[in-house]
């Protein structure tokens, strides 16, 4: 069984209802002062490359600081993941979505996916690296399997919304779609340097990304038109 991972950030937090002081301000500030440290290191070493020494030093901290608050480098790893889950779903919480309009929530829920891996070379990185160890670190968070939960669940409001006027079909499952709208945002993305070479095309251009966000659209909302058919796969 994966041991979960324990630190002493949240000692450090203030409480709900009352200002934070100023040695609990200072710690705040230490703590985000390594994450942001520690997000780069990891993106640009990897986590087997990433050393505490490096991270410390990137801070402008000490190690006996990473220690105290995250307890180890691995520990330290899976603050990082936690809280590029975090933001990926703060930003997607932030868009201004109304189910009812199916067809433009769902491509802008597309879109900011798309955008997102692109806009945001780091994250891409961190969870390549992650799929590197066999995802073995983010499995001993205590909050990954809540990041999942309201992201699907913005796929599944838009979805319902749909088939409840006819727009979508009733039988597409959120989870499945949503892996089809991220794994086409990501795998583009992550491996945009090899597939650059193999093609021939630089797929960094601006025309060639929005040529794939035009694509992945269209694709997604295919496969939930009322039209498509469910094809039945035989062994």
């Amino acid at each position: 069984m994966a041991t979960r991972r324990t630190s002493r950030r949240s000692s450090t937090l203030s409480s709900p209802g009352r200002s934070p002081g100023v040695r609990e301000r200072a710690a705040q500030a230490t703590q985000e002062s390594i994450l942001r440290a520690a997000t780069k290191i990891f993106a640009e070493h990897g986590y087997d490359g990433a050393t505490v020494e490096k991270i410390s030093k990137a801070a402008r901290s000490y190690d006996r600081m990473i220690y105290y608050y995250f307890g180890n480098k691995e520990g330290l790893f899976v603050a990082v993941l936690e809280e590029a889950y975090r933001r990926f779903n703060e930003a997607e919480a932030a868009l201004e979505l109304d189910p009812k309009q199916s067809p433009e929530a769902m491509k802008e829920v597309v879109r900011f996916m798309v955008r997102y891996y692109r806009d945001n070379p780091e994250f891409v990185t961190l969870l390549n690296s992650e799929n590197l160890q066999r995802g073995k670190h983010v499995a001993k968070s205590l909050r990954a399997g809540e990041y999942s939960l309201p992201a699907i669940g913005i796929v599944e409001r838009i979805l319902r919304a749909g088939a409840a006027r006819g727009l979508f079909r009733p039988d597409v499952s959120a989870r499945d779609l949503y892996l089809m709208i991220a794994g086409l945002g990501y795998f583009y993305q992550s491996n945009r340097y090899t597939l650059s070479a193999f093609l021939g095309e630089n797929l960094e251009a601006p025309a060639a990304q929005a040529h794939w966000e035009s694509f992945v659209i269209d694709s997604v909302l295919r496969a939930v038109s009322p039209a498509s058919s469910t094809v039945e796969l035989v062994a």
